[in-house]
């Protein structure tokens, strides 16, 4: 996917080839619970599965609360189901999750590639960054692939559940995601 892929339409939405990219809304919640709550989603997301839906609720409003200046995330959905979301809890930092389900399609690089543009192209930020758990191969990869460079690592950075995790640092800085789109 390039950036020419991605473009912007209502009410700040992103739309690639096969991908709504939206606002969430509260009708959202069953579907973000579904993901929020499979153990093999979140196996290398910040927080351990949602026992229950009311965790799940309290995330979502939580990602209705992002002031416009402080991040920007997006319900990501394929053929009018959603499958995850994608984009910037907080800036710079970007993040990912979609159900297993949806795994192995291209859905997450098309997802990130299209988040990544705007944040470029409409927020100016000059790069950005994310923390990954060292286990998650995948996204390490996909991350490469996308011109994300490891800038650090850090032991026990981050308690989930009872289980300390490890992070890998990654900067992706806005002229080097243009050139990786360009050879795309």
């Amino acid at each position: 996917m390039t950036v020419q892929d991605a473009r912007s339409s209502q009410a700040g939405s992103l739309h690639t080839a096969r991908l709504t990219l939206r606002p969430a809304r509260a009708e959202d919640l069953a579907a973000l619970h579904a993901i929020l709550s499979d153990p093999v989603a979140t196996a290398y997301w910040s927080h351990p599965p949602h026992s229950g839906i009311g965790e799940s609720e309290e995330w979502l409003a939580a990602m209705l609360a992002i002031q416009p200046g402080e991040g920007e995330d997006f319900i990501v959905e394929h053929e009018g189901a959603v499958i995850g979301k994608a984009g910037f809890y907080r800036f710079p930092e970007i993040g990912l999750i979609l159900h297993p389900r949806s795994w192995g399609r291209g859905f997450a690089i098309e997802a990130l590639g299209a988040v990544l543009a705007h944040g470029f192209e409409v927020h100016g930020l000059p790069a950005v960054t994310a923390d990954v758990d060292p286990r998650n191969a995948a996204c390490l990869r996909l991350l490469d692939r996308l011109g994300f460079r490891e800038t650090g690592r850090r032991e026990r950075s981050l308690l989930v559940g009872a289980e300390w995790c490890d992070s890998v640092d990654l900067l992706l800085e806005r002229d080097a995601f243009f050139v990786v789109q360009r050879l795309a």
